[in-house]
């Protein structure tokens, strides 16, 4: 067998590398850290998602919506240009079956 064309991913592992990264980077670090909210409410819609066991296919369905309507609201969180409103985030919410619970915590 030809080893040349054998498919072999480079592993990346992107808290590694932030933190590699943040530690000899200032201004990553302030931008990085800049997006802390936003990484947050990513992370949470993908695992109430994957919790679920639901596709972007299947949460859009429920929410009444074309799946790349789905893709926009995940994708649109690591911009600071247009962010989905509470509504949609609570119609995201319940096509997962949770509940969409908003709380705010003192800064360290």
């Amino acid at each position: 067998m030809d080893n040349a064309n054998t498919f072999n991913p480079t592993k990346f592992e992107p808290k590694a590398y932030v933190n590699k990264r943040s530690a000899t980077d200032k201004k990553f670090k302030v931008a990085y850290d800049a997006l802390e909210d936003e990484f947050a409410a990513l992370s949470a819609l993908l695992h109430a998602r994957t919790k679920a066991g639901l596709t972007q296919a299947e949460v859009a369905s429920r929410m009444g919506v074309a799946q790349p309507v789905v893709a926009r609201i995940e994708a649109s969180l690591g911009k600071k240009n247009h962010s989905p409103s509470l509504n949609t985030l609570r119609r995201y919410a319940d096509a997962c079956g949770m509940k969409l619970v908003i709380r705010m915590v003192a800064q360290t």
